[in-house]
């Protein structure tokens, strides 16, 4: 009975990291609007693209949350070939986060400084499901969290922990944690 209760739990976990893997997040609308516009940092393409939402006019306000402390605003601007101008209007960078949940927490606190009622989440695909119940979890439910995925190709070890660490998030989560 026990080795088929982990038989059971052994395909469960299967078929859901072969739904994980397969059915990525994918990007937002082109038409969709929002508050502001939140980066995580750590994958590449997020920020450029974030960058070109801003320019679009997709929001007013852009986050970039979980930037290095030595990294000036300046510099940002050069390495993405932008106006310093950009950067000094409409552009905050998140320097506390260290990692999804705490990206999640720099988050919630700038939302709530600027009352937004709409955030377009910008990361990586694979990333995408723990960042948003990250931030799910942090901020109120009044706030409409649009997901805005950056495509990639990661490899298979990258999805096999990340989605070991959405599933221990999401039992921590049930768990109250």
């Amino acid at each position: 009975m026990i080795l088929r209760f982990f038989c059971f739990l052994l395909l469960f976990w299967m078929i859901g990291f072969v739904w994980f893997a397969v059915d990525l997040p994918r990007p937002a609308a082109d038409d969709v609007r929002t508050n502001s516009i939140v980066v995580l940092t750590g994958g590449p393409q997020r920020i450029e693209h974030a960058l070109q939402l801003l320019e679009a006019n997709k929001a007013k306000n852009l986050l970039i949350s979980g930037v290095d402390r030595d990294v000036k605003p300046g510099e940002l601007a050069a390495a993405y070939d932008r106006e310093d101008t950009l950067f000094s209007c409409c552009i905050d960078l998140g320097f506390q986060a260290v990692d999804t949940r705490s990206n999640a927490l720099e988050t919630a606190r700038w939302a709530a400084r600027r009352e937004d009622t709409s955030i377009r989440l910008v990361t990586s695909d694979w990333h995408m499901r723990r960042a948003r119940l990250e931030l799910e979890r942090a901020v109120p439910s009044d706030i409409a969290i649009i997901s805005d995925a950056v495509p990639s190709a990661p490899s298979l070890g990258t999805l096999f922990k990340e989605y070991n660490k959405f599933l221990m998030r999401r039992l921590a989560a049930f768990a109250g944690v």
